[in-house]
């Protein structure tokens, strides 16, 4: 291992630059002749446009363009798409309503896009979006799932009657009929996951350039995958061909799952770019984010665990309802489906399931994949039913845990997921060591001295990430296959170059990335660049979400360093008259094995490029390309142990202790790491104790700022403590597992475990805000 390499705890190279404020995102482009944009948004959430009056608004000072979604239908620019096909379990294809990128008829969630305006100066496009005329005939809205179903619900799209897209299921229903027939004891519980917004550093922000005498289109974008962006605008959005349109993302200040999609803001301003004939900027002010990015979440559930008499798992009966918002995103039929309900046998032993989902259309913003993505939803069903059944047995919930999980490997579960190895006791014994979970009555009886109520909570989570085999995918409805390329670059010189169709958003892949070719080659990171986010330079990719850039991303780069190794041997050994199996690559230089006979990695590499003394018939050169399709899923899996303190006065909840114990496989840079671990607790603990988004019956977003929606601050997260165990992943060269969703995953059924303990009550909803938990106590004593 060098110092630099695998398993170093390497600062990340990247901060330099953003710690100095040397960072390029989009809104620092500027590109000759660049104007600025407005969208004219809807203030109803369910409305008929009757008469768009643009006249006022193109006369106003600095105004370029005011444009309409009629004339953006009439050049072709197609609809938004769901790239994730879902059938209803009675075989029917999911119900999917048009998304015009400019509402040209009707608006269906306060926010939608009707106009865009381009004008000289940011403001004078405000200014004039403003003066857009818009006559709408309001509609009834309806921002409750349960409720979009009703007899006499407005219907919000003509394709999906009571407003349900699909009704799915999974599993076997008989089999768990059969195993509730058998059970000795079954726990019941109504679950309710809330909507989130969310609030990168960064908002959404788009750059759209049509040069007329290339007749070519550049898109620049916060995305998380600018190949795929330039895919779907392409070939669905008919924005322009694919070979005529350049994506490029830039420096992504934080994505977290909303900067997958392809938004309307990315199509309108390259189309209006050409209509206009300037460059587009629009940058979404902080009330557009919220009011327009993806959503996350917003699950009901009621879930039904059985146990036979020695307290084993029989079955689980899963009904929820999946609320997508006013149209169907890029990936929000996968999360509620394929993401959620497959793990739904968490780390336990479980016979017999059956899960039903039900998706609905409501007049909202747009609900999709947010950190974790399905597997947050999931493990708070199963943490929360474990606690709450620990409890009605009378049980330790650490042992009823531990009586259920799965031990032998690989294991087939009912809901698809074949686990391929773990090991769930050493995560949960890591945590209850750290957190002194023997000790806790002690502390108990501390904080009841004091009049404070103390709990203790525990989440045992598992996820499936490295999103994963393309064929097991497209059989499931995937439009695309989620595989990854790489191409490692060897210059004469032998700096490297290492061109990555994975996107760094804050993951730290200049480092990480750089730290594999360390490892292998022995060159300092200095001298390796790591290339991404731009079409032009990258082969084809399929971005980072899912916890897939190490799994998958980092695998391609191994298979491409493999054959430039395999290269740049072969070279040495000509070079040194020596048996290509002799040579062996250290510390910068190809020696032969048991000699002091060497030549230095720059030397071989100027070699292949002068091409002077090359074995007989060798190409020139130094560079190798790799796609890589991963064989399954990753299985990281962990044990979060929070405690806290309650004061039954006011409902203020302390976290006074937060253990994570995690299993990630091998892991390439343990700082990174316990970073990415801490971050996503932070948003875990956010959801569970402060964020929520609210809409009144009319569909006006009640928490569009940050006066009104609550974030995480310093003041609310403890020190955590963290700390890693290895059953190394069976199916990828680098054994990871992925890590940058896991603390968001496990960490909110931990939170309200420790709540609902310390305040004797299982009705708990999150966020269990201090209102919340004040009138839950007061409940309880009643």
């Amino acid at each position: 291992m060098g110092i630099e390499g695998v398993g170093a705890r390497v600062a990340r190279k990247e901060d330099k630059r953003f710690i100095t404020g040397a960072g390029r995102y989009v809104d620092d482009m500027v590109v000759p002749g660049m104007k600025h944009a407005a969208f004219v948004r809807s203030p109803h959430a369910h409305a008929q446009i009757k008469k768009i009056d643009v006249k006022k608004a193109q006369g106003m000072p600095g105004v370029i363009g005011v444009l309409t979604g009629k004339e953006l239908k009439a050049d072709g620019i197609g609809n938004l798409i769901c790239g994730w096909m879902i059938h209803s379990k009675d075989g029917s294809p999911m119900k999917m309503g048009a998304w015009s990128p400019l509402a040209f008829d009707r608006v269906r969630y306060v926010g939608d896009a009707v106009v865009i305006v381009v004008a000289e100066t940011k403001g004078q496009a405000r200014d004039a979006a403003e003066a857009v005329e818009i006559t709408y005939k309001e509609l009834k809205a309806v921002v409750d799932a349960s409720k979009a179903m009703d007899k006499g619900a407005p219907q919000i799209h003509p394709e999906a009657d009571n407003n349900l897209i699909f009704d799915w299921d999974i599993g076997n229903a008989d089999d768990t009929a059969a195993a509730f027939g058998k059970a000795a004891h079954v726990v019941k519980m109504d679950i309710i996951n809330n909507r989130l917004v969310p609030n990168a550093m960064e908002p959404r922000a788009a750059l759209g350039h049509y040069d007329k005498a290339e007749d070519h289109y550049t898109c620049w974008t916060t995305s998380q995958n600018p190949h795929v962006a330039r895919l779907v605008m392409s070939a669905f959005y008919n924005v322009a061909p694919e070979n005529k349109l350049r994506v490029i993302a830039p420096d992504v200040g934080g994505g977290f799952g909303s900067k997958i999609y392809i938004y309307p803001e990315e199509i309108v301003c390259l189309w209006a770019s050409k209509k206009t004939g300037v460059p587009v900027k629009w940058v979404a002010d902080r009330t557009e984010s919220f009011l327009t990015d993806a959503h996350g979440r917003d699950h009901h559930t009621h879930a039904e665990m059985a146990f036979d008499k020695d307290h084993r798992i029989l079955g689980l009966k899963v009904e929820t309802q999946a609320n997508l918002g006013a149209y169907m995103s890029l990936f929000s039929s996968a999360t509620p489906t394929y993401l959620y309900a497959t793990l739904l046998s968490g780390q336990y032993n479980i016979p017999a399931i059956h899960a039903n989902v039900k998706a609905i259309y409501t007049n909202t913003a747009p609900v999709d994949a947010y950190r974790g993505a399905g597997r947050p939803e999931a493990t708070f069903v199963m943490e929360r039913m474990m606690e709450t059944a620990a409890r009605q047995f009378g049980v330790s919930p650490a042992e009823l845990r531990r009586k259920n999980f799965v031990t032998s490997f690989p294991h087939q579960t009912p809901v698809i997921m074949c686990y391929d190895a773990g090991d769930y006791a050493a995560s949960l014994d890591a945590a209850m060591q750290a957190s002194d979970y023997a000790g806790f009555a002690k502390r108990k009886a501390a904080a009841a001295n004091k009049g404070l109520l103390r709990g203790i909570g525990m989440s045992c989570y598992i996820e499936a990430c490295g999103i994963a085999p393309s064929a097991a995918v497209g059989s499931l409805g995937a439009g695309v296959g989620l595989w990854e390329s790489a191409e490692v670059r060897v210059n004469a010189v032998g700096t490297i170059e290492v061109l990555t169709g994975s996107h760094s958003h804050g993951q730290g892949h200049e480092t990480t990335f750089a730290q594999l070719v360390n490892e292998r080659f022995g060159v300092p990171l200095d001298s390796v660049s790591i290339v991404h986010g731009d079409t032009d330079k990258v082969q084809m990719g399929m971005g980072t979400y899912g916890s897939r850039s190490g799994a998958v991303g980092m695998s391609a780069i191994v298979k491409a360093l493999d054959k430039v190794e395999a290269k740049a041997k072969k070279i040495a050994a000509h070079l040194l008259e020596a048996d290509e199996g002799d040579i062996i690559i250290e510390n910068g230089a190809l020696k032969v094995a048991g000699t002091d006979k060497n030549v230095p990695w720059f030397q071989m590499a100027l070699a292949a490029y002068t091409a002077h003394n090359l074995p007989d018939g060798m190409e020139p050169g130094l560079k190798e390309t790799a796609f890589y399709d991963p064989s399954n899923f990753t299985f990281p899996a962990g044990c979060y142990i929070c405690e806290v303190e309650v004061d039954p006065e006011t409902g203020v909840t302390e976290i006074v202790q937060f253990v994570a114990a995690d299993d990630f496989g091998n892991i390439i840079n343990p700082m990174i790491v316990e970073g990415q671990v801490h971050g996503g607790l932070a948003q875990g603990i956010g959801q569970a104790l402060l964020e929520g988004a609210h809409y009144d019956n009319s569909g006006q977003l009640l928490t569009a700022s940050y006066m009104d929606y609550t974030m995480p601050r310093a003041g609310d997260l403890p020190s955590f403590k963290v700390s890693t165990s290895n059953t190394p992943c069976p199916g990828n060269p680098l054994g990871i597992k992925g890590c940058g969703e896991a603390g968001a995953i496990g960490s909110p059924p931990a939170v309200i475990n420790a709540i609902t303990d310390a305040i004797g009550s299982n009705d708990l909803a999150m966020p269990a805000s201090p209102s919340t938990v004040w009138a839950a106590i007061r409940a309880t004593k009643h």
